[in-house]
């Protein structure tokens, strides 16, 4: 398909596609699935051989936001019966984090949520990150605590922590269907604050959320003009109790359509795969790991994952290697440049941002059966007398 060998083409010349092949990357059929994945694969191996990150997320404080995200079970108003509870402490936090990294995970997120962080919530996270790495030597820390004020990412920075987590989740022209506490402009803010204090940037989307092709593909343009170092792809966890529990649209080879035009957008970024990826990849998910480099290990904020042991199996029944602690993530360009995936326009890296998407809408996939006896609330972990799930 000329599409596909061009495509490849220019993900090993880090050149940005044109808006219509990236739409024309979600329009494919079925029938040439195996074909957009073998291509976007190459893309991927050339870049990150076949490594796979693991990361693994501690939630410091569930629920009780004042936010009203309709995709989250944490959410203003909620009826979901999650997990709440306030701050863990530095020492439960760090106890936490140890199964993940015991799992081999060498990244650990520690989310909170929120608005956005006081000034004191930034010095108890710092007390956290600097549990977690005096007790385990070259652990990355990526935190994820709202919308920053300014002096906020510099402290964290200060502090020991190596990212900064904050998603555009959706493109702007469709993020007040999606939010109204907050704006796009607000996420674009926070992720450019921790740009400039020195974080790696990681920042994504929720795909599933009932949103169009020319959605998908200008929120993932948008995210290459961020330059983010690392780009999570969440689908849509419809948890019951939250506005979007019905929004059932994925099916497995959507899914994988999706992380293939990621990739193909931002060839050089770790392209993670986020929440629901058991839910909505079910079976398909070793076909994945061809698209993206990364995943995270355990379970996820609110809802359970799929068992650590499990994701180690597939990994390596899928002919993959969890990556060393001791082994640089980015390609040398980005790590030792420190930046993202865009604005080396010269190097044919990119754009994100863009504002309007050409083409044509594609087909909508057909809708999925919902699979609520995937959806269970998490009840270990972080917060609980439990074991977590590394």
């Amino acid at each position: 398909m000329d599409l596909l060998n061009t495509l490849v083409d220019k993900g090993l010349r880090r050149e940005l596609p044109t808006r219509e092949e990236a739409l024309a990357v979600l329009a494919t059929s079925d029938d040439d699935l195996l074909d957009v994945v073998a291509a976007a694969g190459k893309v991927r191996r050339h870049w990150f051989g076949r490594r796979v990150k693991l990361n693994y997320l501690v939630n410091l404080k569930s629920g009780l936001c004042p936010e009203d995200c309709s995709y989250c079970s944490q959410r203003l108003g909620s009826s979901t019966g999650i997990l709440k509870y306030t701050w863990l402490k530095p020492e439960q936090a760090s106890q936490a984090a140890a199964a993940g990294l015991a799992g081999g995970a060498k990244r650990v997120c520690l989310v909170a949520s929120g608005r956005g962080p006081t000034d004191r919530d930034v010095d108890r996270v710092a007390g956290t990150i600097k549990a977690i790495k005096e007790q385990n030597e070259g652990v990355e820390v990526c935190a994820c605590l709202g919308l920053l004020s300014d002096g906020q990412a510099e402290r964290l920075r200060e502090a020991g922590a190596d990212a900064y987590n904050h998603n555009l989740n959706t493109s702007e022209s469709t993020y007040g269907d999606i939010t109204t506490t907050h704006t796009y402009a607000d996420r674009v803010d926070t992720v450019t604050k921790a740009h400039a204090a020195g974080l790696s940037a990681c920042s994504g989307l929720i795909a599933g959320m009932g949103e169009s092709d020319e959605d998908l593909v200008d929120v993932v343009y948008s995210l290459r003009e961020l330059d983010p170092d690392s780009v999570p792809v969440n689908f849509l966890i419809p948890v019951e109790g939250t506005p979007l529990a019905k929004e059932w649209n994925l099916t497995p080879q959507r899914c994988l359509r999706i992380l293939a035009m990621v990739r193909f957008v931002c060839p050089d970024v770790e392209v993670r795969i986020a929440g629901g990826r058991e839910v909505h990849l079910r079976t398909m998910q070793p076909l994945a790991l061809n698209l993206a480099n990364s995943i995270f290990l355990g379970d996820y904020l609110t809802t359970e994952g799929q068992a650590g042991k499990a994701d180690l199996e597939m990994i390596a029944d899928a002919g993959f290697e969890v990556e060393g602690a001791g082994e640089v993530t980015l390609p040398e360009h980005r790590a030792t440049a420190g930046g993202g995936c865009g604005s080396h326009e010269s190097a044919g890296c990119g754009s994100h941002e863009g504002g309007g998407v050409c083409g044509t809408a594609a087909p909508a996939a057909p809708a999925n059966e919902a699979r609520t006896d995937l959806v269970a609330v998490r009840r270990r972990g972080a917060g609980t007398d439990l074991a977590p799930n590394a």
